[in-house]
């Protein structure tokens, strides 16, 4: 039976990377057919202040290279899960039985996760590139969406503590620890700090690289706990991730948008939680926390000490700023997230 799921996992990997790469061509037609990229690169900083490094790194990114990438990776999980679901309803086959990974304690909660945040992500992208007057190229006001992911937080916590009566956290080699309603806000804490780190999107390559060893890493976890459902939707994920890093790395046919960033963040924070490996999620992204603590220092020094820390933040562009060529700090940053992930696997299965 192990064999099997293990075969299960893989196959759905491999079919959803596949299927991805083969639907690719048609996205990327209706993309660049109705120039859906924004129409002017980012002149300010999240502080509102002229941000001229930041412009120059961008202007010729984000100018004739369409967003909405994301669309390949959560509308092929999504095609993926219920192809599956529907298969299996209709067949008695046993391979299209095993292949149905949709289930309701499992993977309901991470799906309609990636669902609602990719809807949103896919709003302000729409605003980026249509926008009008207070909108244009900015997207959706960074309060609303705060407030939006501060919503699919509270009902995840909800669903978490209520519906599924969970209010322990694990401690890899102590065993659980009780913490009874502080569990409702640490979720939406994780949900937050994860979406946070989105913005390790600025580097051809940068974010498909880190979300496929990211989602890796959490199928492997959940295999190890015979989440084997879960760890099927994560290499589901995984492996639309890695087809999106195909036609992503240099020079970009797509980039990623809030489409794809904001419902892969808020999702990795529920798988985190689903497997109980809330305490190893920071090393598992280890990434997204470098590149949200350099945007947090950036901001500090800037009000209290009004120089900057860094050329430019997040961290890859202070690089990239310094000289560094894109693709050194792509690899780097893949090699670095590898490590991240090895470290924090290894340290979960000791529980």
């Amino acid at each position: 039976m192990l064999k099997i799921n293990v075969i299960k996992v893989l196959v759905l990997c491999a079919f959803s990377s596949f299927l991805a790469v083969l639907w690719t061509p048609f996205l990327t037609h209706f993309l660049y057919k109705y120039k859906l990229w924004r129409k002017t690169a980012r002149t300010n900083a999240m502080d509102g202040k002229p941000a001229p490094v930041f412009h120059k790194l961008h202007e010729q990114r984000e100018v004739g290279v369409p967003r909405l990438g994301g669309l390949l990776v959560w509308l092929t999980t999504v095609f993926v899960t219920f192809l599956f679901a529907g298969l299996s309803k209709i067949s008695d086959n046993f391979w299209l039985q095993k292949l149905d990974f949709l289930s309701r304690d499992q993977t309901w909660l991470p799906l309609g996760t990636l669902v609602a945040g990719a809807l949103l992500g896919l709003s302000d992208d729409i605003l980026q590139i249509f926008g009008k007057g207070k909108y244009a190229g900015g997207g959706i006001r960074f309060t609303r969406r705060l407030l939006a992911v501060l919503m699919i937080g509270i009902v995840g916590a909800w669903w978490f503590y209520f519906k599924l009566g969970w209010h322990t956290i694990h401690i890899p080699g102590n065993g659980n620890i009780e913490i009874g309603f502080w569990y409702l806000p640490l979720f939406v804490i994780t949900i937050l700090a994860c979406w946070s780190g989105g913005i390790i999107d600025g580097i051809d390559g940068l974010s498909g690289g880190t979300f496929g060893i990211m989602f890796g890493a959490f199928s492997v976890i959940a295999f190890a706990k015979t989440q084997y459902n879960l760890a099927a939707f994560c290499a589901v994920l995984a492996g639309t991730t890695l087809a999106f890093l195909w036609f992503n790395i240099p020079p970009a046919r797509f980039y990623m948008g809030e489409s794809g960033m904001l419902g892969l963040t808020v999702t990795l924070a529920t798988v985190a939680f689903l497997t109980d490996s809330i305490v190893v999620l920071p090393i598992i992204g280890g990434l997204l926390v470098i590149e949200t603590g350099s945007v947090i220092l950036q901001l500090i020094s800037k009000k209290f000490f009004h120089k900057k820390l860094f050329l430019c933040a997040p961290i890859h562009h202070h690089l990239e700023a310094k000289g560094w060529l894109p693709e050194k700090i792509t690899m780097r940053f893949w090699i670095l997230g590898m490590v991240f992930a090895i470290i924090g696997v290894t340290i979960r299965l000791l529980g």
